[in-house]
């Protein structure tokens, strides 16, 4: 009887590639930094004036400027060298970080009462702008990077550092806090973190800085038009005219304006059903960020993946139920069991949103059709002011309710009208063979 031969674990392919690993690196302590500000900011802010709409803005400075500048971001992600995109708004942001630690340092060492709380604003925007210029390239340079094969092996564990970063961050930007705390007494309980947030962004651009990717066509590139609107026109256009494309920019808005605001009332159902205090506040977000990573590890993982719409229509699914069900539980630890499975639905939309773009997209279409994604991202801050209103004038635990079931109820219906959303679409091996000498192109869109 022949011995079996054992079957290889394709989870960390995309490591493999050198310029992969170095990439990844830079993205992940990108991500980590963001998060880390946001945490550290807010509550800079809430100190300082106590109120929770004001710190509702430092979020809305950091993702508002994807709804202006998400498709711009696209056409830029078609036209400029990523890799120096990114390197430019890594060492804006790098810029905006240090600037405010200058204003924290001064103020702790002369006294001079320069920091204000609306420079967290400036901070976060700076951000944000970035964010919504360069998103596109931090996906579509995957393909620069490692070509067509084993891209769903690579944007799914890009996922896992994205996951990875959402605990991290406010853990470390926390427990920094009251590090300084203790050693800055007189200080804002900023300093080390922000010493640490520096030493980030800096590691984040040396390993950028090494990346190489293949050489630029720049005749092609000269060639194209730079005419801003006409760019952004077709790229809403091409989306538009692709029922995959705008079944997935479509959930993508359901999902940020009705699903993810949900993680700002956290503190209040925390607070006011859970009766618990910040430390398992803070668990509730971590098991939600521990499901996803746990998810985008297991996509990672499926090397043979052929119905990715599946996968992110389902997974967005199972990520509002599982919201529909928390906005009921008052166990903390049903709770937190549920935020654990929103989690996992979520890892599913998180890493298929853009996998299906770079697979179904026309090649000089993909940074535009991110661009678009970026934008319908945007809603999430919209979505953010909505629920909390809506908290405000009937509850937390019903504004949550609400969303989910009209979350529930739009993504099934745009589910139902694309069937090419949960049909057959490329897989990585598929790629993988047809970019062999002498093999067949395989079809990149999806079908019935």
């Amino acid at each position: 009887m022949a011995s079996r031969i054992p079957r290889r674990i394709h989870t960390f392919d995309a490591f493999l590639n050198p310029n992969y690993r170095l990439l990844w690196v830079s993205n992940f302590f990108a991500y980590i930094s963001r998060w880390m500000q946001m945490t550290m900011l807010g509550w800079f802010v809430f100190e300082e004036t106590g109120s929770a709409f004001l710190v509702t803005l430092v979020g809305f400075s950091g993702m508002g400027p994807l709804v202006v500048l998400g498709v711009f971001g696209g056409v830029l992600a078609d036209r400029l060298d990523k890799r120096k995109l990114l390197l430019g708004t890594l060492f804006a942001n790098l810029l905006a970080a240090t600037g405010m630690a200058a204003l924290i340092f001064s103020d702790f060492i002369f006294e001079a009462g320069n920091l204000q709380y609306w420079h967290a604003y400036l901070v976060m925007l700076v951000g944000g702008i970035g964010w919504g210029l360069d998103m596109p390239s931090r996906r579509t340079i995957v393909l620069d990077v490692l070509g067509r094969a084993r891209v769903n092996n690579a944007i799914a564990l890009d996922s896992v550092g994205m996951h990875s970063s959402r605990m991290l961050g406010p853990l470390i930007g926390g427990g920094l806090i009251t590090i300084s705390l203790f050693l800055f007494s007189d200080g804002y309980g900023l300093e080390a973190g922000y010493a640490v947030t520096l030493l980030f962004f800096i590691t984040s651009a040396i390993m950028m800085l090494n990346v190489k990717t293949p050489a630029r066509d720049v005749t092609a590139a000269g060639q194209a038009s730079w005419n801003i609107l006409r760019n952004l026109i077709e790229g809403v256009r091409y989306v538009s005219s692709e029922a995959t494309l705008i079944a997935v920019v479509l959930i993508t808005v359901f999902m940020n304006l009705l699903l993810f605001p949900y993680q700002q009332l956290i503190p209040v159902v925390a607070a006011n059903v859970l009766h618990v205090g910040p430390t398992l506040m803070g668990l509730l977000l971590a098991f939600e960020g521990l499901g996803a990573l746990i998810g985008s590890v297991g996509i990672a993982s499926w090397s043979n993946l052929t119905h990715h719409g599946r996968v992110y229509l389902f997974g967005s699914m199972a990520g509002l139920t599982m919201l529909l069900a928390f906005s009921f539980s008052q166990w903390y630890g049903v709770s937190l069991a549920l935020m654990l499975m929103l989690g996992l639905g979520t890892a599913g939309f998180g890493a298929m949103q853009a996998t299906i773009i770079l697979l179904v997209a026309r090649d000089d279409m993909r940074g535009r059709g991110l661009g678009v994604i970026t934008l319908a991202i945007g809603a999430g801050p919209i979505g953010g002011l909505m629920l909390g209103w809506t908290a405000d004038e009937i509850g937390a635990p019903m504004a949550m309710t609400i969303n989910a079931i009209l979350g529930l109820i739009t993504v099934g219906l745009v589910g139902l009208l694309a069937p090419s959303l949960r049909g057959r679409m490329t897989s990585d091996s598929e790629s993988e063979r047809a970019e062999e000498p002498g093999a067949q192109p395989a079809a990149a869109g999806g079908g019935n």
